[in-house]
Parts: C-alpha cells; structure tokens; sequence
C-alpha cells in the first residue's frame, strides 16, 4: 500500500522524486490488449523493488516506482516516457511488445536513461530499434524456435517437421525464423513443407488440406502462433486427425486457453519457468508463491518472469557503477556473462542486449495438464545476422 500511495502521488506529472530517493518509470499498459502482459511482469518487476527495499536498498538509497498509463497507444506511450522523466525517473520499464514499448523507451533514450522492456522479444527492442541503453528483460523469440527444433530433434527423434507460420505479429516470425536456422542443420533433419495462415483466418483447411497430402504426416509441427489462432489451429489440427507433436514458443505458456482444445495431448513449448510448481529450480517456485502473496493468485504464464529478472539484472549493474548513469549502468550490463538469476544465466554483449541464449524448460500438455518435461539450452548461441533477417 506504501509504494501504491508513493506511486500515485509522483504520478503527477512535474512532481519530482524525493532527491535521496531512486525511481524507476514504468511506461506501461494499465488498459488495451497490452495489459495482460505488462501487468504481471511489471508486477514481478515491484516485487523485485520491494525485496532490494527490504535488504537495504540500492547504493544504500530505497527505490520508489512511478506509473503512466500508454494505453496500449504508441502516441500515450510517448507522453507517458515524457511523462516519467519530468516525474524524475532515473530509469524507465516500457511495455512488453516493441511496437508500443519503443516509443517511451526512445524518450528515456533521449535522457541518456537506461529503459527495459518488460517482455519483448524481437530483437528491435534494445540496440538495434531504440539505442545503446535499452534492454529486453526477456528472451528471444528465435531463442524459443531455435530450442524446440533442437530438442524435438534430440529427445522425440524428430526428422521430419512442417512450419505453420501466423503472419499477425514479429513475434512469430521471430520462432519460426529460429526454427528455420536451427531444425535443418541438424542430422538428418528436413523441412518438408511450410504453410502461412493469419491469426483470426476462421479456418485452416487449406493448410490441413497441404499437410495430409505429404507423403508421410511429419513428426512435428512447428506452429508459430499465438492466442486465439493458436487454439484454434490446433484444435483444427487434431480434429483432422493429424496427430504429429505440435511445437510453439513461449506466448502459449499458461493452461487458460485449454478448454479450447479439450483433452490435448503432445503440445510443447519452452518456458523460462514453470508456474506449475515443477520448475526443477526451487527460486522459480519461491517467486510463484510471493507473485501469488502479493496478488493472490500464481502467474498466468511465464511472461511474469523477465520482470523479475530485468530488475534484478539492472540493480547488480547499478550496485558495480555505483551510479544510475545510463552511460555507467550500460557499460555493467554489457559485461555480464553468464550472469545467475533465479531464472537462469543471462548475458549482454555491446552488439545485443537480449538472450539468443538461454535455458529453457520444456512444458509438454499431455491429456490437457501442463508439465514440465525436460529443460534444454540450444548448442550455440542464434547469429545476429540470422535475427536481424526479415
């Protein structure tokens, strides 16, 4: 109640920060399709604040938080940035998506002020779309594309695979794209077709249509989509009696959508942790029950997480500046390799500061129950230059 209070107070715009205070903007979508996923990482990023609060703060000074409200709007996101720097934001969080993200991220980026999008996953969301003080608390979504095509390959012996592309956003392109660099490298691995369908397309037939005239049925499927297509292609798919593993990324996390597609079986996708207490790593559960004490209930999905761990990363490299220059902090993260959170070892390098990278844990629905099944880190990091592809 304390931070609320605080927050709306310096919600006012012009109303400066105590001085002996750090504050931390977040330009983020309290309303629009966007709040689903920026409340709950943003609220993951609070619970962070109010645990470095309770060990003592940050350089020995408490970190209070700031709110505007974009609205799920690119021209509010760029009044809320505004809005957050005159508020004395000393560091600004930014939605989840690139696209309304960006533009709040380029005011802070204009300060010299580092910002972290929540969630995004396309590689535009830090260097390359904004500038050198902007990070992505998340992981690529080539990164989840590239792990499902290695890991099919190596634990379901999967040889064969048919890519079925949502054209609606860059986030699905993202992991196909990491499927397309990864699965055909691989021993033996082929493409055998590849179909596009966008996400509110009422039916799939067509694409069906293609994938039952293969000589053989393929042994996975490579679905890049995201809700409602998603469920809806699916239930599609195994309606026709097509019964191969169907892969996906990470924005299908979560057991809401399941009623869509009853008793579903052999659907996989990768995590950064699992919110059904299986995580094998005991900080991911500790998260979910203070997520579940301080909203009451767990997280929807793993979308909560890169909250959590942007600000975690960001407070290390303030504390190794002993500054919350943007300049200074940049020049931390940039250093770290590796670097532990409670949702595994994370790295920014001065050419990318997103996860092309990282320990994923495998969620596998069976008979409509989510489990975790396995964890996987792909062999080598995803190539800039294949990222930056269009």
């Amino acid at each position: 109640m304390k931070h609320l209070l605080f927050a709306a107070a310096l919600a006012v715009p012009g109303l400066p920060a105590a001085a002996e205070d750090i504050t931390i903007g977040f330009a983020t979508a309290k309303s629009g399709w966007l709040e689903a996923y920026d409340t709950p990482a943003a609220t993951a990023a609070r619970i962070r604040i109010d645990e470095i609060n309770a060990n003592g703060g940050l350089l020995g000074q408490q970190i209070k938080w700031i709110e505007a409200d974009t609205k799920t709007d690119r021209a509010q996101s760029a009044k809320a940035g505004l809005q957050l720097i005159d508020g004395g934001a000393d560091m600004m969080v930014v939605s989840c998506d690139y696209d309304f993200g960006a533009p709040a991220a380029l005011a802070a980026e204009s300060e010299g002020m580092n910002s972290f999008f929540l969630c995004a996953e396309d590689v535009k969301a830090g260097i390359q779309g904004v500038g050198p003080n902007s990070f992505s608390g998340s992981v690529l979504a080539a990164v989840q594309g590239a792990t499902m095509a290695e890991w099919s390959h190596a634990r379901r012996e999967a040889r064969s695979a048919y890519v079925l592309l949502d054209t609606i956003i860059e986030y699905n392109k993202g992991i196909c794209r990491g499927f397309d660099w990864m699965f055909p490298r691989l021993d033996g691995a082929e493409i055998v077709g590849r179909d596009t369908f966008k996400n509110d397309d009422a039916s799939i037939a067509s694409q069906i249509t293609r994938i039952k005239s293969l000589p053989e049925q393929p042994d996975v499927i490579m679905l890049c989509s995201v809700i409602p297509g998603a469920a809806s292609a699916v239930r599609q798919l195994r309606a026709a009696g097509i019964d191969s593993l169907i892969l996906n990324g990470s924005a299908v996390d979560g057991s809401y959508w399941l009623d869509a597609t009853p008793d579903l079986s052999g659907f996989v996708v990768p995590v950064q942790g699992s919110i059904y207490g299986d995580d094998p790593r005991p900080e991911v559960e500790a998260f979910n029950k203070a997520y579940e004490a301080a909203t009451g209930a767990r997280p929807a999905s793993s979308y909560a997480y890169p909250g959590y761990i942007l600000i975690d990363l960001w407070a290390k490299a303030v504390e190794r500046a002993g500054s919350v220059d943007g300049a200074a902090v940049t020049a931390e993260l940039e250093k770290m390799r590796d670097e532990p959170t409670a949702f595994g070892p994370r790295t920014f390098t001065p050419e990318l500061h997103h996860q092309n990278y990282a320990q994923m844990q495998i969620v596998e629905i069976t008979d409509a129950k989510p489990a975790v099944t396995d964890s996987w880190t792909i062999s080598e990091p995803v190539p800039l230059d294949v990222l930056l592809k269009r």
